[in-house]
């Protein structure tokens, strides 16, 4: 990794030299913008709608489009007499806990790690915040933005987690938040019946990501001029007509595939004993059966045909038991 930021947490009288790095990055495959017929980059120019004339990025300003279609252009002149702090501070306004801040306000994760002298008042601090239980609440410009974030311990190492302003998260104004909907006690006790037959302890690394792996290996088997063959796509259930008979069923499934990974995990210890008796029956079988169509062969006075055995030793076998 490499570091994008170097400031300071300002805390109190403290200040913690610190270094930022981004916590996560986005595992996807990328394309460009290709010619079909020889494969060629596309390029693209920047041209004026006004004149029509190529514009030199040198040329380029923002503009603001207000309502009624006009622009107003904003100059390098105007951007700096705004109130954006320069200073690399990340200073905390407060402490806070965690359950209190809602995980849709955060925007994306950095790592801070202590620069210089900075590593006993970083492991200080650290080590003060993660006993107190508490998430510190800062203030940060990244970027020609000033951004709320929250600052709290992971593995160690303290996580940036810039948030979004209360005015930029949207409100869930749907019409079914007004309605009268009715659950029957019956189908809220088998619903939870269901979420208790699911419980387990998360281990994001049991997912992947299937799409990404299934592109991955079509550009591979391109590269490699081998036949692609599409995996086919799972049918997909429409929703569910009896609600209390999908919940049950649910309920019983879940049970069956937890009972039958219990009962593998059994099996497995016990497989080489069982696969040595079926293999010793099996031979006492065929043995059997040999010896019984050698036998009524003799008494015919003539050999027994190849695959006879197993025919003959059933038949004698019931004579037998009509004696």
């Amino acid at each position: 990794m490499r570091s994008i930021w170097k400031g300071a947490i300002s805390f109190g009288l403290v200040t913690i030299p610190i270094k930022l790095y981004s916590a996560t990055e986005q595992k996807d495959v990328s394309f460009h913008q290709v010619h079909r017929e020889d494969g060629g980059r596309i390029k693209y120019k920047r041209v004026c709608s006004v004149d029509g004339e190529e514009v030199q990025y040198s040329d380029i300003a923002k503009g603001y489009e207000l309502p009624t279609g006009e622009m107003v252009v904003l100059t390098d002149e105007d951007f700096a007499d705004l109130p954006l702090t320069t200073s690399r501070r990340i200073d905390v306004l407060q402490f806070t806990p965690a359950a209190q801040i809602d995980p849709i306000y955060f925007a994306k994760s950095y790592y801070l790690e202590p620069d210089g002298q900075g590593t006993k008042p970083y492991v200080l601090l650290r080590d003060a915040l993660e006993r107190s239980g508490q998430v510190a609440v800062v203030k940060i410009a990244l970027r020609q933005r000033e951004s709320l974030a929250a600052l709290r311990v992971r593995d160690g190492v303290f996580v940036l987690e810039t948030m979004l302003w209360p005015d930029e998260i949207r409100e869930a104004e749907f019409g079914f938040l007004e309605e009268d909907v009715q659950v029957r006690p019956q189908e809220l006790k088998m619903a939870e019946s269901l979420i208790d037959t699911m419980v387990a302890d998360f281990d994001p690394a049991e997912y992947t990501d299937a799409y990404r792996e299934a592109l991955q290996e079509v550009i591979e088997a391109k590269v490699a001029g081998r036949e692609i063959v599409a995996p086919e796509a799972p049918a997909e259930q429409g929703p569910a007509v009896d609600l209390m008979a999908a919940l049950r069923a649910s309920v019983e499934a879940a049970k069956r595939e937890r009972q039958g990974a219990g009962a593998a995990e059994k099996s497995a210890a016990k497989t080489p004993v069982k696969a040595a008796g079926k293999s010793t029956a099996k031979s006492a079988t065929k043995s059997a059966a040999k010896s019984a169509a050698k036998s009524a062969a003799k008494s015919d006075g003539r050999a027994a045909p190849e695959g006879a055995e197993e025919e003959s030793a059933p038949r004698k076998r019931k004579t037998r038991r009509s004696a």
